[in-house]
């Protein structure tokens, strides 16, 4: 496993570089962290990068913010659940409301949900630990407030 993480981060830091300042694998340090992150940076490219960016800061008025934003960061839960069912309606995000529908991504099982949301949850800053996948399948079972 070790040589696989340097063999990514070798490769991703040849990579051009954004000026966005793009998310960082490299701020985890954490190897079973890592084990989860690497995978959940290419499933997050691939279902939630296009709407929310690469770099998380959203799109203006329209998608808001994962990185810096309170709505995020204060309740993992609530993600991991809005990951798979998405969300209708009016959410607060940082003062700023935004109410433009998400869709759910029902075909994501919870070990993907898991790497997505270790990777989010470990990288801008905040540093969560691992989420398994028993942790997605139980958050999924409760429909979270989604209003707070």
């Amino acid at each position: 496993m070790r040589k696989l993480i340097l063999a990514f981060l070798l490769l991703t830091s040849c990579a051009p570089k954004s000026s966005n300042s793009e998310s960082n694998l490299a701020e985890i340090s954490d190897s079973k962290v890592m084990q989860y992150a690497i995978p959940g940076k290419a499933l997050y490219e691939s279902y939630c990068g296009n709407c929310h960016q690469a770099n998380g800061e959203g799109l203006g008025k329209l998608i808001p913010p994962l990185k810096n934003a309170d709505y995020f960061t204060s309740n993992i839960p609530r993600t991991v659940w809005i990951m798979r069912n998405g969300l209708e309606g009016e959410i607060l995000v940082n003062g700023q409301v935004y109410n433009q529908p998400m869709p759910g991504n029902t075909e994501l099982t919870p070990l993907e949900l898991a790497q997505i949301s270790t990777y989010l949850y470990n990288i801008w800053g905040v540093n969560e630990g691992t989420i398994t996948s028993s942790m997605a399948e139980k958050y999924l079972r409760e429909t979270p407030n989604l209003r707070d």
